[in-house]
């Protein structure tokens, strides 16, 4: 059923419903669009609050860190992240699929519709123009019927009239006779405007108001086809990123789940345990039978219980919480040699008397008490030295560890600068046009300066790190050997320090480099580099380019100026980073 057909007489109808049908699309479009607003508003909360709740740099070296809850949070902080980017991106597919097209899509409906309005309009006023000129045409004939009537009335009165002359009648006959032929020309217009007004207004209902009506009708039904499927996009776009939003849901639900209470009790173990041994049992002393020297030299010179011995201090907290509470012979002088033998069952010494004792134990509550008050005053920071002595024994061998590893990377990162700066002299001095050899001196200098430097706390801290007890874990440091542009490692394999200077750069510095290539596994490249001028790769472990040869990257400019690369072919060596445009994967 069409529109022409059935509301032939509806215009008013069908240009109300159509207004309406564009004003729907609009409404729903402006309701997108809120949507739109409000994901990403969401969107900007869910980051900020990830932000807000993600350590800054410096508080992740924190020992929580390493604890598996902690972690677990830090992936709960970034699956949430992952989930803003999401509603961010249903908000932008929003946006362009359905506000933006549709709004398009209302502009050329809009400018339609007006045309096929414009289009009705122009054929009803021709139908109006077409009925205005009948409507003339017939009351223009009724008149002229009308005149001419009256003349032949008149005509016939005055033939009847016996004071009428013959000139009298003839002239109103011929009157008559005119307005008679004059109302048959308005009769005959009237019926020629009757037929074109017939013949217009069948055509102005049967076919161009319907074929109007037909198109305002194909124009609503794609109205509403297309709002359909602005309703299906509407749910259609957060579909398509469900699948990504269920991974993150997964993720968090993963972080939950590899949360491991044991290991972080296991952690907290670590990084906290203190290394002291439990304290043993106290042993009795008899005051009524005099006191076991022995023992009151043993209890006394090495206390291993709790305050509560000391005197009233009950309250107070274990001695074996901090690393200085442990008394050393200098702090108890009466008992720093063993005593005199004395007589079995016989009276003691009057040095070691009861006043003597309570010096002794006033000395001990004046050295211990300060240190171990309360727990309070172990949280205070103590003075930090540079053994680590500060710390108790199982955490400062993992400071004297942790701390010889970093020294071993920088030493490592040294040398290596070292050698870089030597084979660029050596190139410098074969190739002159290249560059000027004295400009690298200061550089070599300094770098030497500290290679020495670091390996001189190299071996100081692995004499600490002896002393606590970790000897065995620094052999792996001694077995490496750190080259200054040729020399040996200042620990030889038997541990002795080793005196040989360096040699002088101009000597041979690529003796093993092609067995450095041999014994290395093949690097995947990282980038590709086009050569801007041509090199002769004359110097030993260097490799000859063309102008505009692309090669690949196996190791970047370390600071020395030069590239490692790698042709098809598999031919490797070094370049001038300057002669070269590097592009890096990202």
């Amino acid at each position: 059923m069409d529109w022409g057909t059935e509301l032939w007489d509806q215009y008013d109808i069908i240009e109300k419903h159509t207004q309406s049908g564009l004003e729907l699309v609009e409404k729903y479009v402006k309701f997108v669009k809120e949507r739109t607003e409000i994901e990403q508003n969401y969107a900007k909360q869910l980051r900020n609050l990830s932000k807000k709740y993600n350590p800054k740099r410096s508080s992740k070296d924190e020992p929580e860190c390493r604890l598996s809850s902690y972690q677990a949070f830090l992936d709960v902080l970034n699956e949430m992240n992952d989930y803003a980017g999401q509603r961010e991106l249903i908000a932008e597919n929003m946006m362009m699929s359905i506000c933006i097209d549709l709004t398009k899509y209302l502009q050329e409906l809009k400018q339609e519709r007006k045309t096929y309005l414009l289009e009705a309009k122009k054929a009803q006023q021709s139908l109006e123009s077409t009925y205005k000129q009948l409507d003339g045409s017939k009351k223009r004939f009724e008149r002229e019927w009308r005149e001419a009537e009256r003349a032949a009335q008149y005509a016939e009165k005055t033939d009847q009239d016996i004071n009428a002359t013959k000139a009298d009648v003839e002239k109103a006959k011929q009157q008559a006779h005119m307005r008679a032929h004059v109302a048959e020309e308005c009769k005959n217009d009237y019926a020629a405007q009757l037929q074109k007004f017939n013949k217009e207004q069948n055509q102005f209902y049967f076919d161009d108001m319907p074929q109007i009506f037909n198109k305002m009708q194909i124009l609503d039904e794609s109205r509403v086809q297309k709002l359909a499927k602005g309703y299906i996009l509407f749910s259609e776009t957060e579909k398509q990123v469900m699948p990504i939003i269920g991974k993150c849901l997964e993720g968090i639900t993963k972080a939950g789940t590899n949360v491991n209470e044991r290991n972080d009790s296991m952690v907290v173990i670590e990084q906290n345990k203190s290394g002291f041994d439990r304290p043993g049992d106290l042993e009795f002393e008899d005051y009524s039978q005099g006191i076991n020297r022995a023992s009151s030299d043993s209890s006394l010179g090495t206390p291993k219980g709790p305050m509560d011995i000391l005197g009233k201090n009950r309250s107070k907290n274990f001695w074996l919480f901090s690393k200085r509470s442990k008394l050393s012979p200098s702090t108890l002088p009466p008992f720093s040699t063993p005593p005199a033998p004395s007589p079995a069952n016989g009276p003691p010494s009057p040095k070691f008397g009861r006043d003597t004792l309570s010096y002794c134990l006033k000395e001990i509550n004046k050295t211990v008490k300060p240190r171990i008050s309360s727990f309070r005053t172990l949280r205070r920071s103590p003075t930090v030295t540079e053994d680590f002595s500060h710390l108790p024994p199982e955490q400062r061998r993992k400071r004297l560890q942790q701390k010889l590893d970093d020294i071993c990377k920088e030493l490592q990162k040294e040398v290596d600068q070292s050698e870089a700066l030597g084979k660029m002299k050596d190139v410098y001095e074969k190739n002159p046009q290249m560059g000027d050899p004295a400009t690298l001196a200061s550089q070599i200098s300094q770098t030497s300066q500290n290679i020495e430097r670091l390996r001189g706390e190299l071996s100081k801290y692995e004499v600490w790190l002896a002393e606590a007890g970790g000897r065995g874990e620094t052999l792996r440091y001694k077995t490496h050997t750190f080259n200054n542009n040729g020399a040996h490692d200042i620990h030889s394999p038997d541990g002795a320090h080793s005196d040989e200077s360096t040699p002088d750069p101009s000597q041979a510095i690529y003796a093993e480099f092609d067995d450095d290539f041999e014994d290395e596994e093949i690097a995947s490249p990282i980038g590709k580099c086009t050569a801007m001028y041509n090199f002769p790769g004359a110097s030993e472990g260097t490799i000859a380019m063309q102008e505009g040869e692309v090669l690949a990257v196996v190791e970047e400019d370390k600071g020395d100026g030069w590239t490692r690369v790698r042709r098809n072919n598999g031919d490797e060596g070094y370049i001038p980073t300057s002669y070269v445009t590097i592009s890096l994967n990202k």
